[in-house]
């Protein structure tokens, strides 16, 4: 069991890094976006995120709804950090 948790660990490790990495593409995306005038919220984008997520899982073994509700709250967190910086810069 305790080479199994090490192993589990590791992989936590390289999530957060991977999360962390994303997070950053968001804050490329917001400068994008506030050059492009785009809003923090596209739902066709969202859903198509969720659609490519939740088709990964089931290619992948993992359930689909389960990807589905992390990756919705990951979104919601990203469209949160992005409306946080445009609401002071929206272009009219």
């Amino acid at each position: 069991m305790a080479e199994l948790r090490v192993e589990i660990d590791e992989l936590d490790r390289e999530l957060v890094k991977t999360l962390a990495t994303r997070a950053g593409y968001i804050d490329r995306a917001i400068e994008l976006k506030v050059i492009e005038g785009l809003p923090a919220n596209i739902p066709q984008r969202v859903e198509q995120v969720v659609r490519n997520v939740r088709d990964r899982a089931d290619n992948y073994g993992l359930d689909p709804d389960l990807a589905e509700q992390l990756w919705r709250r990951l979104i919601d967190w990203s469209i949160a950090r992005e409306e946080q910086v445009l609401g002071c810069c929206e272009i009219p």
